[in-house]
């Protein structure tokens, strides 16, 4: 039977008690924010379906 090996460098420890073990489980549902990319202009409350022509300079 094989014996652990106790570390005797504290750095040793260290590592041991860092990297013993994985990391705790991310859900899925907290890496994501969901926000809208542009604020809506409730100012003038207008729909132009040609902004992104005017804005890109298109023709």
């Amino acid at each position: 039977m094989e014996q652990e090996r106790i570390p005797t460098d504290a750095a040793q420890v260290q590592r041991k008690l860092r990297f013993s073990k994985l990391p705790e489980p991310i859900r899925l549902e907290d890496t994501v924010e969901e926000r809208p990319a542009v604020p809506h202009d409730s100012v003038s409350g207008a729909y132009n379906p040609d902004w992104w022509l005017i804005r890109m300079g298109g023709l």
